[in-house]
């Protein structure tokens, strides 16, 4: 495994003197820019000498955020099912996960051929299928189940959206890219009007979940608010008495949806399909364990992803009736025709299909 980590160290000061923004964000970026040497380091090996562009059967590279909406991927891993699915089909399958952070590095990466599968939120999804259509013809792959995801503010007098000023700093993975943003602009369409669907946009800091989780949790910064997903907003209501709800994402989208979806090229497909297929076989089985052994998957999520998730708040996660393991996709069109709507498609998503490959699996989602 590739494990390329995005996390800075947890700040140590408990002072209440609040830290200007500029300088939490200086330090941040230049973490950042140490780690892109580290990434541009790992892609070339991950290339191992081929070229960006030569696809192989048999060579899976999968990228993907943090947080336990990953889970299916750490079943995977853990398990070794990819490589098992594929021995079955007759094809020996070296899988590597590089662990990056936010949906326009992710699409970045998939673009330069730096991975076969890009995992992210479904709005970078709807991004590059709208760029690449013609060319590239990146769609989705499968779902990896519906989680809610929260804003969750440390601020007491933001008790909705409305409540938010100049003041606060909405963290959240990518500016008007991640599917945070994009669900934070759907709820303020609904709130104000369409026209104002970007209104919230000015208040929005790019933060990878673990450094925006901590940030909430000690508080002293001018971010206040996290548009986040499990278990990051669950320990941050867990830890930090003043961090309340927000908002809910299944508000906004009118009910469970799949927020993070895997994606790729079409060329990919075609010129790998047993490794593709192999990929959707280890999925579907991860997803049916994830949802029957909940105390298993527990424990392959803090063998694999690493951190200090506390057990007993990951079984409360895995086992909230909100959230749902299927590789089908479920409500993400709404959120597509409404980025059409608001200019940020060119192209209107009419059916899944559009946007996602054919695969029995992956049929009847929406």
């Amino acid at each position: 495994m590739t494990n390329i980590s995005c996390t800075p160290p947890v700040p140590q000061s408990h002072s209440p003197v609040r830290v200007p923004l500029r300088h939490f964000l200086r330090r941040f970026l230049r973490r950042a820019s140490r780690r892109a040497a580290v990434l541009c380091s790992a892609a070339g090996l991950l290339l191992g000498g081929h070229g960006a562009a030569q696809a192989a059967e048999g060579q899976l590279r999968i990228a993907q955020q943090f947080g336990v909406v990953y889970l299916l991927l750490n079943v995977a891993q853990d398990q070794k099912l990819i490589e098992k699915h594929g021995k079955a089909a007759g094809v020996d399958i070296k899988v590597d996960f590089v662990k990056l952070s936010g949906g326009a590095v992710i699409n970045d990466a998939l673009l330069a051929g730096n991975i076969d599968i890009a995992g992210a939120g479904v709005a970078p999804l709807f991004t590059l299928w709208d760029r690449t259509r013609g060319r590239q013809n990146v769609k989705g792959v499968a779902s990896l189940g519906n989680f809610p995801y929260y804003l969750v503010s440390n601020n007491p007098a933001v008790k909705t959206i409305a409540d938010l000023t100049d003041k606060d700093r909405i963290a959240l993975p990518a500016v008007g890219v991640s599917v945070q943003s994009r669900i934070l602009q759907l709820a303020s369409a609904q709130r104000w009007g369409e026209q104002a669907f970007n209104r919230l946009d000015r208040l929005q800091v790019a933060l990878p979940h673990p450094d925006a989780a901590a940030a909430i949790i000690k508080g002293g910064t001018e971010i206040t608010t996290h548009f986040a997903s499990p278990p990051f907003q669950d320990q941050e209501l867990a830890a930090n008495p003043a961090a309340h709800i927000v908002l809910k994402s299944y508000d906004v989208l009118g009910g469970p949806a799949s927020a993070t979806v895997l994606y790729t090229t079409e060329k990919f497909r075609n010129e790998s399909p047993k490794t593709y297929r192999a990929l959707l076989d280890a999925l579907d089985e991860a997803a049916r364990l994830a949802a029957t052994q909940p105390e298993l998957a527990a424990d392959i999520y803090l063998r694999t992803a690493g951190g200090n998730t506390d057990r007993q708040l990951l079984l409360q996660v895995l086992k909230n009736p909100e959230v749902q393991f299927q590789i089908r996709p479920q409500n993400t069109l709404g959120l597509g025709q409404f980025m059409h709507r608001v200019g940020a498609l060119k192209h209107q998503p009419v059916a899944l299909k559009d946007y996602f490959f054919d695969d029995p699996r992956i049929a009847g989602g929406n």
